[in-house]
Order: structure tokens, then C-alpha cells, then sequence
């Protein structure tokens, strides 16, 4: 086999069709858009405009698949049709084996006890496992008094409960009116940072940054630390203090309290949950909802051998290669060497040529 892809969400079903285009013989095992299946609720709206797809070679986009319908904003089941149809137009089988073990000489190893020997090995293993949780909350609640956005999709279990959301992205807000909407008694919103502005987000500038890391290789890792560091906080303006304004009408509700420019101060879980926050007031109540986002830390994906790591991200060369030969690692990883917007949809189909013609050289 002379490509063996681990993951089938948006990075590696993008690298598979790229590597295919190439002629190289593909194989790709997982889940197809596992996350996006599992890990995102129902009716989640995407901030991604229709320019966003899997696509590198331009021809099986998401516009293709919407053809003349308006759809603004997307739902999330309409992405996952798309990405079905992208991978059905581009030949893609997704074996459903579960990869339990990945050897440095790139051999997988199955759950079913199975294996395979690949030349080459894509690991895009998603978001899940790298869910931030701090520290004072697993000590301080027990394990049915709080949980994560990534693993709380279901509302029906928060129906009639009042609901404490700790933190300030685009999941925070939007999981505080699917709470409300589907019946919380009450939803507090406690972020560190002003209340986002709600208006249409303008992402255009990716296009650009994404155009120079396919005109020249290594380019983001070779910008000097104070460029690196505008181009995060650009992505923190647009990603994190503005929000879309189809969010505002949803919130603005008797039972959605917002919190801004305050933090948890104590946290205590004997009996009900009751938090006092760093503005002196005290909120009770019978759930706490992290809405803290994702950090990456490879030794989290456990099927990965060991790999050379700096706090937690693979060191990547400027193919996202890692310091095992033949092994890449796309996607949400990726970001520490390649930038904020491989987090995004819109760096698949950066990432899929890049890699695509690093596997064709090989």
C-alpha cells in the first residue's frame, strides 16, 4: 500500500483525493466525519462561507454540490452531505477498522487484529481527544455535574436545569441558545473578555495567507515571532470577537444571562454546584458546560508511535512531516507550524496539495 490515510473528516478525506489525483494506490480507514457526526449537535449553523471545501483540484466543491441553492449559514448536516457526495464523486471507500496501534516502520495494526503496511502514513486524527479541561474542575465537581461541548449534543438530559457555560467562543453562544431553545430553565455565559460583536464575519483574508503557504514552502514558521503573533490575534478579532449575527436574536432571551470580562473565581460541587465569579457575584447551578476549546497534545491519539513533540504538537517540517519518515499529520496540529487557519476547513485544500505532491516526490 503506498498510502494509508487515519482519519476521514475534512483533512483526510481532502489529502486521499489529492494523493489519488496523483496515482498513488490510497486506503483510508475511520469513521467518515466521525466529529462532525458525534461530537457537533443536530442543528449547529457553520460560520464557513461556500468557498470552504475539500476539493484542491476545484472541481468537486461545496458549491458544486449546492449548485443554485442559497444556503446561508450552513447547516452542519448539509457539510456532512457534501463531504458524503465529495467522497463518493472522488472514489473514496472508507474502511471502518479502528487503527490501534500505528508502528514507526508504518504498519497499522486493527482492532480486529488485522494490519497493514503502508510506504507512506497521513494521521489525521481530529479534535476529540484534545478538548481543554482545567484542572480545578475535575477536582473540584464530580463527573455528572460538569462536561464538555465536545461530548454534550444532546440537550434533553439539560431540559429544565439551569446551566453554567465557562467560556467564550463561537460554541459557548451558540450552545447557550440550543440550551435555551430546547428548554434550559436558565443558561449563564461566563467569558473573560467583552461580549463579541455580532456581525457578519470577514474571513477573505485566509484566501491570501493561504495562497503564500502554497507559494512558499515553509513560509508561516519562517515569519518572525511578531508577525506570527498579528496574524493569530487577526484570526482571534474575526474567530473570537465577532460573531455571526444570526447568533444575537437566539441569545437575547430572559433566560440567557451573559457574564463578560469576568472568570470563576471558586468552584465548589458539595451539594449544588455554586460558582463565585471574579466580579463577586455568585451563580447556582445544577450543570457546568466547558465551552474552553481544544488544544493539541499528540500523546492523547493513542494509536500514534512516538514522534518528536514540543508541549504536546508534532514538529513538523514544511511537508507536515514528522520525525518519523513517511508520516504526516494534518489539520488542527498542524497549526503551531503552519498557522491559525489550518484549524479550519479552509486549509484542507492548502494541506492536501502541499502533502499531495510531497507523497508524489516521495
Amino acid at each position: 500500500m503506498e498510502v494509508l490515510v487515519i482519519g476521514a473528516g475534512p483533512y483526510g478525506l481532502a489529502v486521499a483525493a489529492a494523493a489519488r489525483r496523483r496515482g498513488l494506490s490510497v486506503h483510508v480507514v475511520g469513521e467518515p466525519m466521525s466529529f462532525w457526526r458525534k461530537n457537533m449537535p443536530a442543528r449547529m449553523l457553520l460560520r464557513s462561507g461556500p468557498d470552504w471545501h475539500l476539493d484542491a483540484a476545484g472541481e468537486h466543491t461545496y458549491q458544486a454540490f449546492i449548485e443554485d441553492r442559497h444556503v446561508d449559514p450552513i447547516p452542519i448536516d448539509t457539510f456532512i452531505e457534501y463531504a458524503d457526495w465529495f467522497a463518493q464523486r472522488e472514489g473514496i471507500e472508507v474502511d471502518r477498522r479502528r487503527v490501534e496501534r500505528l508502528d514507526a516502520s508504518l504498519t497499522a495494526h486493527f482492532d480486529d487484529g488485522s494490519s497493514i503496511s503502508a510506504d507512506r502514513v497521513v494521521a489525521a486524527p481530529g479534535i476529540a481527544s484534545f478538548a481543554v479541561t482545567p484542572a480545578v474542575v475535575a477536582e473540584r465537581l464530580a463527573p455528572g455535574q460538569w462536561s464538555h461541548t465536545v461530548s454534550t449534543v444532546d440537550f434533553a438530559a439539560l431540559r429544565g436545569q439551569r446551566v453554567l457555560i465557562v467560556g467564550g467562543r463561537q460554541s459557548a453562544f451558540e450552545w447557550a441558545a440550543l440550551l435555551a431553545e430546547e428548554g434550559a430553565e436558565r443558561v449563564h455565559v461566563v467569558h473573560r473578555h467583552d461580549t463579541p460583536e455580532f456581525t457578519e464575519s470577514d474571513w477573505s483574508f485566509v484566501g491570501e495567507l493561504l495562497a503564500e503557504t502554497r507559494r512558499t514552502r515553509g513560509w508561516f514558521r519562517s515569519l518572525p515571532r511578531p508577525e506570527q503573533q498579528a496574524i493569530a490575534e487577526r484570526f482571534w478579532q474575526v474567530g473570537r470577537l465577532q460573531l455571526e449575527p444570526w447568533l444575537a436574536p437566539r441569545i437575547a432571551r430572559d433566560n440567557v444571562l451573559l457574564h463578560p470580562r469576568t472568570e470563576i473565581a471558586e468552584l465548589s460541587g458539595n451539594g449544588a454546584l455554586s460558582a463565585r465569579l471574579s466580579d463577586g457575584s455568585r451563580i447556582e447551578a445544577d450543570h457546568l458546560l466547558l465551552a474552553t476549546g481544544y488544544r493539541p497534545d499528540m500523546r492523547r491519539v493513542s494509536y500514534l508511535p512516538d514522534i518528536e513533540l514540543a508541549d504536546g504538537w508534532p514538529v513538523l517540517d514544511p511537508d507536515f512531516q514528522t520525525s518519523i519518515p513517511g508520516l504526516y499529520i494534518p489539520g488542527f496540529p498542524s497549526t503551531r507550524s503552519f498557522g491559525p487557519f489550518f484549524g479550519f476547513v479552509a486549509g484542507a485544500t492548502t494541506t492536501a496539495t502541499i502533502i499531495g505532491d510531497a507523497l508524489s516526490r516521495d
